[in-house]
């Protein structure tokens, strides 16, 4: 996430604050077997140290920092009049939690991912089914006794602001899979007379985009170890376009989404470019691809990314298209942040829009070399009872809001084009056969149409006749008319030749009765 400030480039000459040395995406998918996994179905009274349960679907999982002032207070200050149990507890409470092992490694790992955090939103992204953050903030506090956490400063909403020191910077990546790096250690400063300096460079872009990664884990898009900020892609022509955020969640349906959070602070152009440089990544090729493959494959859609560079470092999306980008605006008015989004829809069209197929009678769009773009407001997301699962995402093209699974869907896409394309063949298919049944031959005699067998029987011989004209049963009754007339005319025949053969032998017989 961006810890400072950047120019308007967004170039880095090396890693800042919140970043490692890593310049390439890399696989963050967490090995099942490394996770922690407890009984679930418990209260977190009855057991702290398990697994979260079913995320909670209330309004409650807003995220507190999203649209906190901008102003900080010191936490060597006085602090609000509020008291220390007054965040999400219900009142009263006597209750005591005792944080455990487990919990311990999902706070050092979730801020070695995320490097700073409030106890609010590691609730939210650890254990949304807990009922307040009294265990996370608890948890935080023996951290902090073991010499592994830190309070870097409070923010004016009251909440406190945590980092690892540099022994939990150690621990975290000790715990941290080999492939999740860990974000860069926030070390504490001293001025001349060796007081703590104040903690600078925490925005509220930090804390939207933190809160974003809080409620989709709390939605249950991935977990702590499904995120990475500020993952570096570099691009030939000198420029790196870093994602604020980097989401891995395949049993959500999302294998991989890249999120940009917008506090509707840059200018529109800006983000088109984020789009036109996501865009020029992805169809870089990989190392020692074949270029002239990769230009046939362009013409068999989804077989093109075999050759590009993005195929080797995210996961297939499982539906047509380059990995999804979505962009989650939070700020200023509900008009300001719609009308945001209108205009990102009108000039980045041609990187998201796809492309119609030329064929006739087709209505499908081709998406498989265009950029899937979502578009959410956290502030819509924090509304929703069912929070960032609900119908809070709108596709960049489409009118409705949708769920995240139904907005990346591409329902007037390639299975809309083999629907079309099995009409077509058999629209095709019906044409020839009329154009052959129009050119199909009739009887001569009788007007009725050639069968197919007579057809071919007339098409296939060389030699032409008055009977080719004839249907079948027309040319069989006039073979067969034939055929008596010659069965009669040698009856006949043979007859006449009997006839004189008794005539001849009367003669003979007539004679010789004479001469005796």
């Amino acid at each position: 996430m961006r810890r400072f400030a950047r120019g308007p480039d967004d170039r880095r000459p090396g890693p800042q604050a919140g970043e490692t040395e890593d310049t390439v995406p890399t696989e963050t998918t967490p090995d099942p077997a490394r996770e922690d996994r407890a009984a679930r179905g418990r209260r977190p009274s009855d057991d702290v140290d398990q697994g979260p349960q079913a995320p909670s679907m209330g309004p409650s999982i807003a995220p507190s920092t999203a649209t906190s002032p901008a102003r900080r207070v010191s936490a060597g200050q006085p602090g609000k009049s509020r008291s220390r149990d007054a965040f999400d507890n219900p009142p009263r409470s006597t209750q005591v939690w005792k944080p455990t092992g487990v919990r311990r490694k999902e706070v050092l790992k979730a801020l070695g991912i995320f490097q700073r955090a409030t106890a609010d939103q590691l609730w939210r992204m650890l254990r949304p089914a807990d009922r307040h953050d009294r265990i996370t903030r608890d948890t935080l506090n023996a951290l902090k006794e073991s010499g592994l956490t830190r309070v870097e400063t409070r923010l004016e909403s009251g909440h406190q602001l945590w980092v690892l020191t540099e022994k939990g910077h150690k621990e975290a990546k000790l715990l941290l899979p080999k492939n999740v790096r860990i974000s860069a250690l926030r070390k504490l400063e001293f001025d001349d007379e060796g007081q703590p300096v104040e903690a600078d460079g925490y925005d509220e872009h930090a804390a939207a985009v933190t809160s974003t990664a809080a409620v989709l884990t709390g939605a249950g898009y991935g977990t702590p170890l499904s995120w990475q900020t500020e993952i570096a892609h570099k691009l030939p022509y000198g420029y790196t376009q870093y994602a604020d955020l980097t989401m891995r969640a395949p049993d959500a349906g999302v294998p991989a989404m890249l999120l940009e959070v917008d506090r509707v602070t840059e200018p529109v152009d800006d983000l088109v470019d984020k789009l036109r440089r996501y865009n020029d990544w992805f169809e870089l090729l990989a190392p020692k691809a074949d270029g002239d493959q990769e230009k046939a494959a362009r013409r068999r859609g989804a077989a093109v990314h075999d050759f590009r560079l993005w195929s080797r470092i995210y996961p297939a999306t499982g539906r047509e298209g380059y990995v999804p980008v979505a962009f989650v605006f939070t700020g200023k008015t509900a008009a300001q942040r719609e009308s945001r989004m209108q205009r990102l829809e009108q000039a980045a069209r041609r990187y998201f829009a796809g492309t119609p197929y030329p064929w006739a009678g087709f209505t499908a769009v081709d998406y498989h070399q265009a950029v899937p773009v979502v578009v959410t407001e956290l502030e819509r997301i924090t509304a929703d009872p069912a929070g960032a699962a609900g119908r809070v995402w709108r596709r960049l093209g489409r009118d409705e809001w949708q769920t995240l699974s139904e907005a990346l869907d591409n329902p007037d896409g390639e299975r809309l084009y083999r629907v079309e394309e099995e009409q077509s063949r058999r629209r095709q298919a019906e044409r020839k056969a009329a154009e052959r049944e129009a050119q199909r031959p009739v009887c001569a005699r009788c007007g009725t149409k050639f069968t197919d067998e007579r057809w071919q029987s007339v098409v296939q011989t060389s030699w032409r006749g008055p009977g080719d004209s004839l249907c079948g049963p027309c040319r069989q009754a006039d073979i067969d008319q034939a055929e008596a007339e010659r069965v009669a005319q040698r009856e006949a025949e043979e007859a006449a030749e009997r006839e004189a053969a008794e005539e001849e032998a009367r003669k003979n017989r007539g004679l010789f009765g004479r001469r005796r």
